[in-house]
């Protein structure tokens, strides 16, 4: 027996009148794009509800990989392994079956993220998964004339406790280790219930379990042809809870009944956006994308109490409680995302940040159940506030935002990897002299904080500190603190100190204000972090979305900064590639020196919209979705970071783009589709309309907004938040005059 795939007719959300006319767009999701990395980390295949806590991925490397390891009960981060995961055993049960992977075949898979299925094909039995939102169901489907046994395994801690014949409760923590650091391992606690039933939901009769140091042996009965089903909660507050959750969400309700729910969960998210037009792997790379903006942050709040790992307790609340978050790649696009999409969302996530730092006394950067994971460099959380604030949202204590944006700036390391400790004498360099400080190549490193690995990379801190020092100035001035104002515009113009005028890069300085001669396109080892992050000098070149009219000015002006463009996307590597991949492993998805796989280099193609040349951000953004953004598992360029590179497409796909987190406009470019359509949570909508859009068909000619001729590349989000249209008349020739009008002023930053 197996489940096949249920249409669902009407989608909860969207009202009975308009479910009838909006296309289906679950149809076009497809968790496997993506799952064979370029160089490094693949897309894995989440099955979940939409920001919801209980997750699900079978453990195995990447889709070429054809034996699963276990299939989890829970996951409990992005890229985290499970706890309790479940082997199938059905030969005789062995020491060596608990170490057993189990074979599958990829052809046989059903892979959407409200189901799961597969088969083990050695074992000839079904599996099959959908998630609730803190509850799930797995189904074994057993063939006839099988022995057959769970194995559900753990770590050191795992405890396991039979609850009357067909009840189950599992403890166990998952770890994180925080390199380098004292103490170097965080550990969640998370707490099992469930039961094992038939396909009718009566308990399983006969069954039992054998509970020893290496897990839980689960014995199932009988040797006919049978299916089995575990339901079964989780918790992070306690075992009680677990079973809670249970009953409230997968107690009662068929398995297909919870898969249904699942669909019509994720056809309300995805059905915000309706296209038309595109071709159909085009429409399947955009709701991919869309759908995986939407698996992350997560509410952890389990019916009306979360665990909070900032002060460690349990705290009652109505609201959700949302983690999970890597803003250094989230804050450019995703945020933006659903701040548009979903403000209400996006209101509650902003309250969880503040919460995190009442609890904690920092504001988190990599917020995880466990508490804020240190990871990247500068403290980009800050841009959420402003973003939000000039956007229209509420429901959020900015105030206590504002102390911890600023705490995390002025008390905190700037240190990359380190977020939260105190500062150290570098840091107090840094607002002395203007620039963080590089050590020459081959120069040990004098202060213990800095990671090993990780390094300095004193250029990439220098300029995304002065990006959250500007967007701290910005809010002081929201909230009329001048001191502020006036000292952290200051610190915003930090940039300048690094800019190097005869390489016209940001290239490093030693602690005496030399310049250190490096090779930008090469230098600074693995990820080139002794000076950058992850990207070369070359990529770090256009970092300063906070002042786009200042960074113009250092270029020589608008057709020097054209032509500078030119040279990124036309630029050699100088080396053979295998050798430059040596180190530039994250600088993947390369057009000359443009790096489409990493988050760094989103706002890039845009910029010809602020010097005069719009059709060209037409052209780049088209030729790199086209090129990187493929339909089938190869089809993700870089690390995709859980949303963070899929926002690109879903704006990019759309025919705008928020270049500056913090700035209530969007840039435009040529779309994919001949209509999108968004519907709004304010009930407008706002369609952007461009007839005959296509791969040929994509420079604009004329734009018009609700009727009226728009002569500049830009959007106000308050234009789209009132609901309207935006006609773009396209061609196969581009437009060297649509787009020349005066650029607003506040879209550069001033």
């Amino acid at each position: 027996m197996r489940y096949t795939f249920l249409p669902v007719v009407l989608f909860l959300g969207l009202g009975l009148c308009q479910a009838a006319s909006v296309q289906d767009s679950t149809q076009y999701i497809d968790p496997r794009i993506g799952n064979v990395s370029m160089l490094l980390v693949p897309t894995y295949p989440t099955f979940s509800r939409p920001h919801q806590m209980l997750r699900m991925v079978p453990a195995k490397t990447d889709y070429i990989d054809d034996q699963v390891a276990g299939f989890p009960l829970q996951v409990g981060g992005h890229r985290m392994g499970g706890v309790f995961p479940i082997k199938v055993v059905t030969g005789p049960l062995t020491a060596a079956s608990w170490n057993r992977k189990m074979p599958i075949d990829h052809d046989l898979e059903i892979v959407r993220p409200w189901h799961y299925s597969t088969t083990l094909i050695e074992d000839n039995v079904r599996v099959s998964f959908t998630p609730a939102s803190k509850a799930a169901i797995y189904q074994w489907d057993f063939s006839p004339n099988s022995s057959r046994h769970l194995l559900i395994t753990g770590g050191a801690h795992l405890k396991a406790q039979a609850v009357g014949t067909a009840g189950l409760s599992l403890e166990d923590q998952f770890e994180f280790t925080n390199r380098g650091l004292t103490p170097t391992v965080l550990s969640q606690k998370t707490y099992a219930y469930g039961e094992f039933t038939d396909a009718d939901g009566r308990p399983v009769e006969g069954l039992a379990f054998d509970i020893s140091s290496r897990g839980v042996a689960v014995c199932l009965p009988g040797e006919g042809e049978a299916s089995v089903l575990f339901r079964y909660g989780i918790s992070y507050i306690s075992a009680e809870q677990a079973k809670v959750n249970f009953e409230a969400e997968v107690a009662k309700p068929s398995f297909a009944a919870v898969m249904e729910a699942g669909q019509a969960a994720w056809a309300q998210v995805t059905g915000r956006i309706q296209v038309v037009g595109g071709t159909e792997a085009q429409r399947r790379s955009f709701y991919t994308a869309l759908y995986r903006t939407s698996e992350r942050m997560v509410d952890i709040n389990e019916h009306g109490r979360y665990y909070s790992g900032y002060d460690h307790k349990v705290h009652a609340s109505s609201r959700p409680f949302y983690v999970d978050d890597w803003v250094w790649d989230t804050y450019l696009a995703t945020h933006p995302l659903r701040t548009l999409l979903d403000p209400a969302m996006q209101s509650d996530v902003l309250h969880s940040y503040t919460l995190m730092y009442e609890q904690s006394g920092w504001l988190p950067t990599f917020p995880q159940v466990f508490g804020n994971r240190m990871c990247m460099n500068a403290y980009h959380s800050a841009s959420l506030f402003l973003d939000a604030q000039r956007k229209g949202i509420k429901g959020f204590d900015l105030a206590s935002a504002y102390a911890g944006i600023k705490k995390n700036l002025t008390e905190g390391t700037l240190l990359p990897w380190r977020q939260g400790h105190r500062k150290v004498a570098l840091d107090d360099f840094f607002y002395a002299k203007g620039y963080y400080p590089a050590l020459p190549p081959g120069t040990k490193e004098t202060e213990p904080l800095v990671d090993a690995f990780e390094k300095r990379q004193s250029v990439a801190v220098t300029l995304g500190v002065a990006f959250d020092a500007w967007t701290l100035a910005q809010l002081a001035a929201e909230l009329g603190q001048a001191n502020d104002q006036r000292e952290f515009s200051r610190v915003a113009g930090f940039y300048r100190n690094l800019w190097h005028p005869k390489e016209r890069l940001f290239m490093p300085k030693d602690d005496k204000g030399e310049w250190i001669q490096i090779d930008p396109k090469t230098a600074g080892g693995p990820g080139y972090r002794e000076f950058y992050d992850e990207n070369n000098g070359w990529t770090y070149a256009w970092q300063v979305q906070h002042d786009i009219a200042g960074l113009v000015g250092l270029l020589g002006g608008a057709k020097a900064t054209e032509a500078r463009l030119d040279q990124l996307f036309r630029e050699p590597l100088g080396l053979r590639r295998n050798l430059f991949y040596v180190d530039g492993a994250n600088a993947t998805g390369l057009v000359g020196q443009f790096a489409m796989g990493n988050e760094p280099s989103f706002h890039i193609p845009y910029l010809y919209n602020y010097v005069g040349a719009p059709w060209k951000t037409q052209k780049r953004t088209r030729f790199l979705l086209d090129v990187w953004f493929k339909d089938n598992i190869f089809g993700i360029p870089g690390d995709e970071d859980g949303g963070g590179m899929s926002a690109f497409v879903v704006f990019s796909s759309m025919g705008f783009y928020p270049v500056t987190p913090g700035l209530p406009y969007y840039t435009i470019t040529s779309p994919v589709f001949t209509k999108t359509t968004l519907q709004l949570q304010n009930g407008k909508t706002f369609s952007v309309v461009a007839p005959g859009a296509s791969r040929e068909r994509k420079y604009i000619q004329r734009a018009r907004l609700n009727g009226q001729p728009l002569e500049t590349p830009f959007l106000s989000h308050e234009a789209i938040m009132q609901g309207g249209t935006l006609e773009l008349e396209l061609s196969e020739l581009p437009s060297k005059t649509w787009g020349l009008g005066p650029l607003p002023s506040a879209v550069t930053g001033q």
